[in-house]
């Protein structure tokens, strides 16, 4: 079996970015008001990407746990339902 390697950053493609810094700098233009830089939109996808997409991640796992454990629990439930009565 195949050891899993640990995410330690998550990472995004060239193209991904690009489109996250239009994002931002459409976001600061439409509810700011302002224009921002190019430099300020790297910055600013730097901390995103350091600090909130790992909690964002995180959160993730954490409802597809929730949701992976409540179909286990219905399919066993499911399961004794196709019992059949053998009084």
């Amino acid at each position: 079996m195949k050891k899993r390697e640990i995410l330690s950053q998550i990472r995004l493609s060239d193209s991904q970015k690009k489109k996250l810094n239009d994002e931002i700098k459409a976001f600061y233009l439409d509810e700011r008001g302002e224009e921002i830089g190019m430099i300020e939109q790297m910055q600013l996808l730097e901390l995103f990407e350091q600090r909130l997409a790992p909690v964002i991640y995180n959160k993730a796992l954490d409802d597809a746990k929730r949701w992976y454990a409540q179909l286990l629990d219905n399919m066993e439930s499911d399961y004794y339902t196709l019992y059949k009565n053998t009084d």
